[in-house]
């Protein structure tokens, strides 16, 4: 095996020197981690076509004060439920019946945003009688 010369200090510090230069500075700022946005879907269901149209207005109002990217309202079909019973509860006197019926009004709104800003989206007041659900799915 031949003998190697050792390297004096000028050549280790020339080498470092070449080392270094290959992390140049940029000029450019460090990027800023990114917030996840998530699409959103609010789904409102309620007996109540008024007080359900308010609260879906109130939403899509505090979403588009942040800007946010809103589809919506979707207004579902109306689901009737209906049951038909007799007036009498012992059968005897003429066949009368009552008919009763309820109607189930439902609305999608979908949003694209991070969650804490739904959070404070749907802070807002919410009229009795409506149920709010809140989905989140990766974008």
């Amino acid at each position: 095996m031949p003998f190697v010369a050792a390297e004096g200090p000028t050549d280790c510090a020339e080498k470092l020197t070449e080392m270094l230069c290959a992390f140049k500075d940029t000029g450019k700022a460090p990027v800023e981690p990114e917030v996840a946005i998530h699409r959103i879907r609010i789904t409102l269901t309620s007996r109540n076509v008024k007080s359900l149209e308010k609260v879906c207005a109130d939403l899509i109002r505090g979403a588009k004060e942040k800007s946010l990217k809103v589809k919506g309202p979707v207004r579902m079909p109306t689901k009737t439920l209906r049951i038909t019973t007799r007036k009498t509860p012992c059968g005897e006197g003429s066949k009368t019946w009552d008919r009763f019926q309820m109607r189930i009004h439902k609305r999608l709104i979908d949003l694209h945003s991070p969650s804490e800003i739904v959070k404070q989206i749907t802070s807002i007041s919410i009229e009795p009688g409506v149920e709010v659900e809140v989905t989140i799915a990766d974008a």
